[in-house]
């Protein structure tokens, strides 16, 4: 291997800044001779902030300007959160690894320290993801749902300033840029099943590209790197993305291996619910399992009526 520097990609929020630091820490660490050096490349999803995730595309909102950084070679690798990532990549690029998965499950933030079973019609509970408007709807239909978009700090600004009573966020982002005091509530997954991949963080890297992949295999978390991948056969297979309220969670108890999914229409009707489990090791397996449960269940007709929806 030749490398004496590598260049990380990345978004310029705290949290994505956290996230990369984590990946040069882990490259430092494991290979001592090799400098890691950070390049911030801001997204389109950064930019646009006044309209709604659904309305204005899918996940390569906040991938697409670090991938063709890559191509050009102004970075080796690029990190985000996996959750965020497409699951067709660009045609070139790959999933290289990722690092030891934080916590999957969504929090209940607020300023008063509500949780879920203290809210009512009468407050406003903001998230930008219509898979946690689905499932709170789905837990009571007569619930206010707002949106909100911007980093983990502006949201907090916006919640202390009365946007809102409440906010539904991924846990493991508040907790890793040290906000977790913020969390009233970790959300049972009985409640609140997570987005594909929550919690992981992912390094996407160029095809072909072998010192880079021999870096990134040295720091690649196995576990974390299988049940996410399971994740995503799910998400692809059932052809989901940003505009789709699809959630699942993965266990690993030793050698077994059981993948939970969600999927609803926004206003949290249509509830196609259901879990698989199998050996750990056909774990790709069991996930295209639970895709075709929910295609033989009318996630297709769901699917496209949540489209027409969005685009109309």
């Amino acid at each position: 291997m030749n490398l004496e520097t590598i260049k990380i990609g990345t978004r310029g929020s705290q949290l994505a800044l956290y996230q990369a630091e984590k990946v040069k820490e882990s490259i430092e660490n494991k290979y001592p001779n090799i400098a890691a050096e950070i390049v911030i490349i801001h997204s389109k999803g950064d930019k646009i902030l006044d309209v709604a995730l659904s309305k204005i595309g899918d996940k390569g909102l906040f991938t697409k300007e670090l991938e063709e950084a890559m191509f050009r070679g102004e970075v080796d690798l690029a990190v985000h959160s996996l959750k965020d990532l497409p699951t067709l990549l660009p045609e070139g690029l790959k999933i290289g690894g990722v690092l030891p998965r934080g916590e999957v499950r969504d929090a209940l933030v607020s300023a008063k320290g509500y949780q879920l079973k203290d809210l009512t019609p009468d407050m406003k509970i903001a998230t930008s993801s219509l898979r946690r408007k689905a499932q709170l709807l789905k837990f009571n239909r007569n619930f206010n749902i707002i949106d909100i978009r911007g980093n983990v700090n502006t949201r907090l600004r916006k919640m202390e300033e009365g946007y809102c009573d409440a906010m539904l966020m991924a846990a493991t982002g508040l907790q890793r840029i040290g906000l977790d005091k913020y969390i009233s509530e970790i959300l049972d997954i009985e409640n609140i099943l997570p987005a594909v991949s929550q919690g992981a963080i992912a390094i996407e890297t160029k095809i072909g590209d072998a010192d880079v992949d021999q870096v990134i295999n040295g720091i690649n978390d196995e576990l974390t790197f299988k049940t996410t991948n399971a994740e995503r056969i799910f998400l692809r297979k059932l052809e989901g993305g940003c505009q789709i309220p699809i959630g699942c969670f993965s266990i690993v108890d030793g050698e077994n291996y059981t993948l939970k999914g969600f999927m609803a229409y926004v206003d949290g009707t249509n509830v196609l619910e259901h879990e698989l489990s199998g050996k750990f090791s056909e774990a790709d397996k069991i996930a295209s399992e639970l895709a075709d449960y929910f295609i033989s269940k009318g996630s297709k007709e769901l699917l496209d009526r949540i489209r027409n929806e969005n685009n109309s």
